[in-house]
């Protein structure tokens, strides 16, 4: 008697197929890929794109900030710009104060001064005056008062008070002859003109040079005509 194998006789037991269905569908079905493993493509894309977006996004505040310290510096050098000619025009204006405040008071002082100096013309500065006096021009030389007008210079009327007026014939252009009271000034700042006596050129003496000199001119000719007609000068 012959032993079967178990699974391989005629009673072994078939799977369950639904009726109606092929056969194919009672075969296994092959493994589908993982939902993991196709997941994990885009995962890698969505990364990357994450990661570019940060760059954009920190390249965008870079610029933002090298905008704003560019401003910052502009503004600052401005500032500073503005600072240095602050300095400038306030120690302008400390000068200006100090001379104004200086000529105030040597403008006091120069009717004294001309005292002095008609005493120094006459001979009468001597003894404690003198020291004195010059004690006083040492004084006010150091505060920066200084003297000018002098006989035969040039005329200018933004430093000459022209106060007497004549006409002499040794002067090709307004001068001053004759000084009646110094001038004084601090700086460039005149506190007062020079009190002058000036004198002109003599009017017309340059056309009556001339024209005696076209005179000469003109009878020089006659005198050679007059000669060539009487044979020359008479012989001895």
């Amino acid at each position: 008697m012959t032993e079967e194998t178990p699974g391989f006789g005629e009673n072994a037991e078939k799977p369950d197929v639904p009726s109606g269905a092929t056969p194919d569908d009672a075969a296994p079905k092959a493994a589908e890929p993982s939902t993991e493993e196709g997941a994990a493509a885009p995962a890698g894309d969505a990364a990357a794109s994450k990661t570019s977006a940060q760059d954009v996004g920190l390249t965008a505040q870079l610029d933002q900030v090298r905008t704003a310290l560019n401003e910052r510096t502009a503004d600052l050098q401005r500032l500073q710009a503005e600072y240095q000619n602050y300095r400038r025009r306030v120690e302008r204006d400390k000068v200006t104060v100090k001379e104004i405040a200086a000529a105030n008071l040597l403008s006091e002082l120069l009717p004294t001064l001309d005292d002095i100096g008609r005493a120094r013309e006459h001979g009468e500065l001597v003894g404690g005056f003198k020291s004195v006096a010059e004690s006083m021009e040492t004084v006010v030389a150091k505060l920066g008062l200084q003297q000018f007008g002098k006989e035969g210079e040039p005329f200018d009327p933004t430093i000459h008070e022209a106060l007497m007026h004549s006409y002499a014939p040794d002067v090709t252009e307004t001068t001053c002859v004759a000084i009646l009271q110094p001038g004084y000034r601090i700086g460039e700042r005149t506190i007062r003109p020079a009190r002058v006596a000036v004198a002109e050129p003599q009017p017309g003496a340059q056309t009556v040079k001339g024209e005696g000199a076209a005179e000469g001119a003109d009878s020089a000719p006659d005198a050679a005509a007059d000669e060539k007609e009487t044979g020359g000068p008479d012989e001895g």
